[in-house]
Order: structure tokens, then sequence, then C-alpha cells
């Protein structure tokens, strides 16, 4: 990770079982993985080791524009830590931690050159605290 990789995280209300689950099945993924309510993710595929691919298609829900969000695993420690390089280079790291009855979910990521370093930050952010929201709902 470089100096201007961005932060977000999140303290979920739900087991760290429950919480990898949910952010690592895809059935649950594409329940989540959207920063505002006219997306949705319709399809998502997660083969969950080190070398194994993930793509998610996040789509508008009128049907105006849709693209894979996809990488390669580069780590893996269950319950503990996911990283992976996306199509694109850029590198992700996320961090699971235990805390008491809640888990607390770090993202670390390398920002891409097209948008401003906060409308991404805040993207991300809002993608996480849909999946904060939809998680704790299943707890």
């Amino acid at each position: 990770m470089n100096k201007n990789t961005i932060l977000v995280e999140s303290t979920v209300s739900a087991s760290l079982n429950k919480v990898w689950e949910s952010w690592t099945t895809p059935s649950h993924i594409m329940k989540w993985n959207n920063a505002s309510d006219d997306w949705h993710t319709p399809a998502a595929t997660n083969d969950l080791k080190v070398s194994g691919k993930f793509i998610y298609t996040m789509a508008a829900k009128d049907g105006s524009f849709s693209f894979d969000f996809g990488g390669v695993y580069t780590a893996l420690v269950e319950n503990e830590l996911i990283a992976y390089t996306l199509e694109d280079g850029r590198k992700v790291r996320i961090e699971f931690m235990q805390l008491g009855n809640e888990t607390k979910v770090v993202e670390l990521f390398e920002p891409e050159s097209e948008n401003p370093f906060e409308m991404q930050k805040a993207g991300w952010q809002a993608i996480l605290d849909n999946f904060k929201k939809y998680t704790e709902a299943l707890a």
C-alpha cells in the first residue's frame, strides 16, 4: 500500500463468523454490495482462495449502466484477512477483528485516478455501511 491509500471502517454488531460469511458468500454479497439504493449486484462469483478470482457485477437498477468489479486474491486468513489485486493493478486489504460481540472491519485500498479521492472514500464507505446494515439484520 502507498501513502495515498484510502481507509474505511465499520464496527458490525455481529459475530466474526457471521461477518465473514456475509462478506464472502455470493448470495449475501448480492444483497449488500451497493453504494446507493438505485444500484444493485445482480451477479457475484467468489473463488475464495489465494490466486482465486472474484467478480461482482454492479448495475444501475434502471438498466442504464453496469460494470464488473473483480480481482485476484493475494492473501487469505479465514476470519482475519482478505487481500486482493484488482484487475487494474490496485491493491486492497480487508482486516476483520473480533471485539467482544462485535466485529471491526477495516478496508484499505489504493485509489484509482479517474475520480476524486473523497468521492472514492465516500463510495466505499457507503458500501461498507450497507454491509453493516445487512449483516446486523441477519444476526
